[in-house]
């Protein structure tokens, strides 16, 4: 069986990569703080020397920046781990819908802010939210119990 790392490593740089126009590697954070510190120490990165280190983090640059745009649309790895973001929660107590800027704290630590204009009046005490990404890339919300959907972004 093949680790999921490569190709969840592969979303996040391509997440951080900055809009054309900006320098990437200044705005590069380095693969040590995208991994946990046991994905670092299992990957064997932490064996580095600081120049290699520094080599590899260039390489993951301009990989990203050259060859993640056709990766993204091609490769069936990348695809899979791409819709494996699916996130299953409770909205926290008291929740009666949303407003137009309002924030969504859930029962796994998580916080949501709406990102699109609209008005949901909820009732009812189900307050079960899948948060998946939408066609165009960006999240949205589902309110289970009454299919409701809107845009939100992550907070935390």
């Amino acid at each position: 069986m093949r680790s999921a790392l490569p190709p969840l490593l592969f979303l996040t740089l391509a997440c951080i990569i900055p809009a054309a126009g900006a320098d990437p590697e200044s705005e590069f954070p380095g693969v040590q703080k995208l991994m946990s510190s046991e994905e670092y120490r299992a990957s064997g990165l932490d064996k580095l020397s600081a120049d290699e280190r520094a080599a590899l983090n260039r390489w993951l640059v301009n990989y990203t920046a050259a060859e993640a745009p056709a990766m993204l649309r091609s490769n069936p790895e990348v695809i899979a781990a791409e819709e494996a973001i699916r996130i299953e929660a409770h909205i926290k107590q008291p929740f009666d819908g949303w407003s137009g800027e309002t924030l969504f704290y859930l029962d796994n630590g998580q916080v949501w802010r709406q990102r699109l204009p609209g008005r949901y009046l909820h009732r009812g005490e189900d307050t079960a939210v899948v948060i998946d990404k939408n066609f165009f890339g960006f999240y949205q919300m589902t309110v289970t119990s009454t299919d409701k959907t809107v845009g939100v972004s992550r907070v935390r």
